[in-house]
């Protein structure tokens, strides 16, 4: 016993990097896998919300430690991280990514006691389902009904005398946001000329970009991750189908879909949230990540923002316990890099919707 305590000693000390930390905090993510590099964004924004926080104080005058969870964003892994942070005394987790870990892990979290904001898991079940109707379930990042009806309404409005083509990958997150998307374009009175599923994970796409030359599809719009959606666009381009626009959702904020693509991903258009980056507020912190050869993009300061509004509750609870926690998130307003937030009554952000990006020459900017 004794050396297993001076091990569990051990490791609270190499968490922190300083001191004895007495608030255990986790976030969790595909930290493995085809989408590693969202469970790196996260990663990276939790170790310096956590670096920061520790350097101002801590929280109540205590020191954090942060564990970090590896789903694969697979739903079954999911659920086990999520026991086995309880079984590590987390009080707080910052995750998961996929709407498909998120929500099934929710159901522990709550049952443990845990409170969870969820940095980019957009799927509406999330929390229009949360197990605790008072709280624990939260999110800092939009919803895919919000993100569908901004793409939707954009592909009615810029694209009615093309075909458009509506795939999606068969995950919570994929046929969530590409249903949501379909559901406003229609709506908008822009009917599809295709729409099915595809496997994720395949490398040779090239029967469906067949299917799509076929159809003169003229846009293409990806329910799903990048890696295929970078695989799909090489391939159509590759296949004379230069002139076929892919549209996508935040699954493609991440440098990686340009190292898949090439030269074939300008023009690329994809919705996120408004480029926290770019706020004045987020100035000196962009610079500290890129000090570490850190690009913030994607989902990093909304992992940071994530931890910044639960430390900033449980402040004002006066201590790390799951009820006045949740009381202080109900009732707060948190100031956090990506603005002034607050959470609705069903643990939705009061954060600005959708916003269309172009790729462009390695890079994404707003339109």
């Amino acid at each position: 016993m004794k050396k297993l305590l001076l091990a569990s000693a051990a490791v609270a000390w190499a968490l922190t990097g300083s001191a004895w930390a007495d608030i255990n905090i986790a976030t969790a993510g595909p930290m493995t896998g085809q989408y590693a590099s969202f469970g790196a964004q996260m990663k990276a924004g939790a170790e310096q919300a956590v670096e920061d926080i520790n350097a101002a104080g801590g929280v109540n005058g205590e020191m954090l430690s942060l564990t970090i969870g590896d789903d694969a964003c697979d739903p079954k892994q999911a659920v086990a991280v999520a026991n086995q942070m309880a079984g590590d005394g987390v009080v707080f987790m910052a995750g998961h990514f996929c709407s498909g870990s998120s929500i099934p892990s929710s159901a522990v979290y709550a049952d443990e006691g845990i409170v969870q904001i969820s940095p980019a898991s957009t799927n509406p079940k999330f929390t229009d389902e949360r197990p605790n109707p008072d709280g624990g379930t939260y999110r800092v990042c939009g919803r895919d009904d919000q993100q569908g009806a901004t793409a939707g309404a954009y592909l009615a409005a810029n694209f009615g005398d093309k075909n458009i083509a509506i795939i999606h990958d068969k995950t919570a997150y994929g046929k969530g946001l590409a249903d949501e998307t379909l559901a406003a374009m229609k709506a908008a009175g822009k009917d599809e000329t295709l729409y099915e599923a595809y496997t994720a994970g395949e490398k040779d796409y090239t029967a469906l970009v067949s299917k799509l030359k076929a159809e003169n599809i003229g846009v293409l719009y990806v329910g799903g991750y990048h890696t295929e959606a970078g695989l799909m666009k090489r391939q159509m381009v590759e296949q004379g189908m230069d002139d076929t626009m892919l549209i996508s959702g935040d699954a493609l904020v991440t440098d990686e879909y340009w190292a898949i693509t090439g030269d074939a991903g300008n023009g690329t258009l994809m919705t996120f949230s408004p480029d926290p980056r770019n706020a004045a507020g987020a100035a000196d912190l962009v610079e500290k990540f890129r000090a570490k050869g850190i690009e913030p993009e994607g989902y990093v300061l909304y992992t940071y923002a994530a931890i910044q509004a639960w430390a900033q509750a449980a402040a004002t609870a006066g201590s790390t316990d799951y009820d006045a926690v949740n009381e202080a998130l109900n009732t707060g307003t948190f100031d956090t890099v990506l603005g002034t937030l607050s959470f609705d009554d069903k643990g939705d952000v009061s954060l600005p919707g959708y916003v269309f990006y172009e790729w462009k020459d390695g890079s994404y900017a707003e339109m």
